[in-house]
């Protein structure tokens, strides 16, 4: 199956055409930690540690939606950058992980943004809202870190 994936037309011409394939790396990249650096802010932020003056709901509302279209802009080039070689990536049991750690990082991204509007509105940021955010920021660094260590460890990429 993934290796039909590999075989069709487009992805035969996305894979061999060095500029396309660097654009969508470029794009994937960029936009992932677009991503990531928008629900890091809003992370620490809501940790305390950084815009103490801005207020939480205000910030995380500015950021979201364009983190949100950076998370897709970063799906959509990452299928691209994956089918080029879907039969190598697919066993791998490094990329399972990436995988996994995305969608548990997205889920905690998406729990800190529906969290932020009531948080934002108490006097003080509760210990839990604060556990939630670090967590969010720990997943989105192990995500990075495992993303990074794919090529070493399976020789991949």
């Amino acid at each position: 199956m993934w290796e039909a994936l590999e075989q069709t037309g487009w992805v035969k011409t996305l894979g061999s055409t060095g500029w396309m394939y660097s654009t969508v790396s470029v794009t994937h990249y960029l936009t992932m930690f677009w991503f990531i650096g928008s629900v890091a802010v809003v992370d620490l932020r809501v940790m305390g540690l950084v815009a103490r003056k801005r207020g939480l709901g205000e910030l995380a509302e500015q950021l979201f939606p364009w983190a949100w279209i950076g998370f897709t802009f970063a799906v959509i080039s990452g299928f691209l950058m994956f089918a080029t070689a879907a039969g190598d990536w697919a066993p791998s049991k490094v990329f399972h992980v990436k995988l996994t750690l995305i969608v548990v990082s997205a889920l905690f991204a998406f729990i800190v943004q529906r969290g932020s509007r009531k948080w934002g509105l108490d006097p003080e940021i509760s210990r839990a809202a604060k556990i939630i955010a670090l967590i969010s920021l720990l997943l989105w660094i192990a995500t990075i870190l495992s993303a990074s260590e794919i090529p070493a460890l399976e020789g991949l990429g």
